[in-house]
């Protein structure tokens, strides 16, 4: 058995403060989130950024660029993941549907990318989800998604391509038909987002038929199934990920007192199952990730 690549998503954009306290905001919360991560046993970090003083999420180069920063600099290995999700929402206005409503965040793949082609993480997403979220339409045209697919392969940058739901995956076979997106490829399937795939086990074991052979896929559940989705995930052969993006509790009604937290019981439940977690030094040879320079 392979080892287990576990990946720490420690922000996100729906957690609030009012969720949970310790929810990382500011730049060095995050960049110090990631590296409690990475020590509990993650060699993945996935990364959003929010404006410092209100927690809004945000797309600012310059968040991006300080949580970079702040992880080299502290000398800890680590798998880099930046989200290209921002930029997708479009929400209709009511009178004039055609029209955005204040809160659209709708923009050009080439700005959804630039922190990615300008930083150069290790990885970052490729979402594939045209999908109602979070109180507006996410929409994610095949055309932006070859643009900003392309520019991460320019880049040097692997993409990881996330799946919302089963028409998803079909769409990434066409993508893969026509060589936007390269093999070996890397999936994560997200679980328990509403009007997405639902988390249940029977939903991540068809998601997991759908995906190329050649490839290595992870998978999560958002929300209150998301250490139930973790043990499912592993026990069908995948990797794993947890996180405050994903969930802010440690345990039904009971807090998580920070990212780290929730890392060490996700290596729990996957020790006990009779796992063993990647290394980071393992994550890049199982993603054939090129050694990151000094």
């Amino acid at each position: 058995m392979k080892p287990t690549i576990l990946t720490c998503a420690v922000t996100g954009t729906f957690p609030t403060r009012a969720h949970n306290p310790a929810l990382p905001v500011t730049p060095q919360e995050i960049a110090d989130s990631c590296i409690g991560a990475a020590k509990a046993g993650a060699a993945i970090c996935h990364i959003h950024v929010r404006d410092p003083q209100s927690g809004v999420p945000s797309m600012k180069l310059e968040y991006y660029r300080e949580v970079m920063q702040r992880i080299r600099a502290s000398g800890t290995d680590l798998i880099i993941n930046l989200t290209t999700g921002p930029g997708g929402r479009f929400i209709p206005s009511d009178d004039e549907p055609a029209k955005a409503a204040p809160g659209t965040l709708l923009t050009t793949p080439e700005i959804r990318t630039e922190h990615v082609v300008e930083l150069k993480p290790e990885i970052c997403t490729l979402d594939l989800n045209t999908m109602w979220f979070g109180g507006g339409a996410v929409i994610n045209a095949p055309r932006n998604l070859r643009i900003m697919a392309e520019r991460m392969y320019a880049a040097g940058v692997k993409p990881e391509i996330e799946a919302f739901d089963t028409g998803d995956l079909v769409m990434a076979q066409d993508l893969i038909a026509d060589g936007t997106i390269k093999l070996p490829a890397l999936f994560q399937i997200v679980t328990g987002v509403k009007y997405g795939m639902p988390s249940t086990p029977e939903t991540m074991q068809l998601a997991k038929s759908l995906l190329p052979k050649d490839c290595e896929w992870a998978a999560f559940g958002a929300g209150r199934h998301a250490f139930t989705m973790l043990a499912q995930a592993f026990i069908l052969g995948g990797h794993c990920r947890i996180g405050m993006e994903d969930t802010v509790h440690l345990s039904r009604g009971v807090p998580a007192p920070s990212n780290a937290a929730l890392v060490e019981k996700a290596v729990t439940i996957i020790e006990n199952l009779g796992g063993k977690i990647a290394t980071v030094e393992e994550a890049r040879s199982i993603l054939q990730l090129k050694p990151r320079k000094a």
